[in-house]
């Protein structure tokens, strides 16, 4: 039995007609936040998009996106991971970006799906950003198959460490956590929950969808999440690595679409292609100028996104 859970309705940011947030149980009985949406025309549903966000981003965030899948004929999943948005938090100081390894998630993601399973039409398509899209690739690699296919933006297949050496940043976070101090933030930097000088954010060209976000988490700070500890540093090298290296990942035989930014400052674009040519149907092509957040960038450097989509839509759903 599920029980109802809230969802932030603002002027600039509505909540999507059809829709409602409800809580679910994910491992070790934590209480996680998904919100399902039910297409324009109830008679004509082609399937279902599961859409997962990246690190820091909650439901809300992808409103736009929901009402752009529904439009199109989908029933959408959102949901927030543990650790972010409404949902569990780990650490006592819930602006601290935490995580303890890929399992947890993993686990979430398929309690996930079992909860809304009979509420979602197939075929199935995966939708991802960044840390989703590198998770949803994980639970694919881990034998989850009611998928019909999968599409990724700037998903973390590789991080982007700032110039530091990855071998040396990898073996400073597996020591952190050795040492006890996983749960410190990484180079004892708190961040802030959310940048808001557009002038120089790495995430988007367009300023209306930025402010968008900054009146979200204003309006509910409870959204907000800050950096990274030792220990999310930990499990993102493992995800990562275990994307590169992992023969499981050859046997992915459903189609997947991998969309880079261009002007990426945030994951690795080269190891994102490595990755997505190890799939069977995996198929990579960057967005030329987008900054990392390619759903919430102008609508010229969206656009590269939704043909994807569209494509794959009717390959899989027509």
């Amino acid at each position: 039995m599920t029980a109802a859970a809230p969802l932030l309705d603002l002027p600039q940011a509505p909540v999507p007609t059809g829709g409602a947030a409800e809580w679910f149980t994910g491992q070790g009985g934590a209480r996680l936040r998904a919100a399902l949406f039910a297409s324009k025309d109830p008679a004509k549903v082609r399937g279902s998009v599961v859409l997962s966000p990246g690190r820091t981003e909650a439901i809300e965030k992808y409103f736009e996106v929901v009402s752009d899948l529904q439009a199109r004929g989908f029933v959408v999943l959102v949901h927030d991971w543990r650790g972010q948005g409404l949902s569990h938090r780990m650490l006592p100081d819930r602006l601290k970006g935490h995580a303890e390894g890929t399992q947890p998630f993993l686990d979430d993601y398929q309690a996930l799906l079992s909860t809304f399973e009979f509420r979602l039409p197939k075929p199935w398509i995966a939708m991802g950003h960044s840390m989703g899209g590198c998770l949803t690739a994980l639970a694919l690699g881990h034998g989850e198959h009611r998928f019909s296919a999968a599409i990724l933006s700037a998903p973390m297949f590789g991080l982007n460490t700032g110039g530091r050496p990855k071998a040396v940043t990898r073996l400073l976070a597996q020591a952190m956590v050795l040492l006890g101090r996983g749960g410190d933030y990484v180079l004892g930097d708190p961040g802030k929950p959310f940048v808001s000088d557009f002038a120089n954010n790495a995430l988007t060209h367009d300023q209306s969808r930025f402010d968008r976000a900054f009146a979200q988490i204003t309006a509910c700070p409870d959204l907000a999440l800050g950096s990274p500890t030792w220990s999310w540093l930990k499990f993102a090298f493992q995800a990562c690595d275990w994307l590169a290296k992992n023969e499981a990942v050859t046997q992915i035989r459903i189609p997947v679409i991998v969309l880079g930014a261009g002007a990426e400052a945030l994951v690795d674009n080269a190891e994102q292609a490595v990755v997505t040519a190890r799939m069977a149907k995996g198929h990579h092509q960057m967005v030329e100028g987008a900054f990392h957040e390619i759903l919430m960038e102008t609508d010229v450097l969206r656009a590269p996104f939704w043909q994807a989509f569209d494509a794959l839509a009717s390959e899989v759903a027509p």
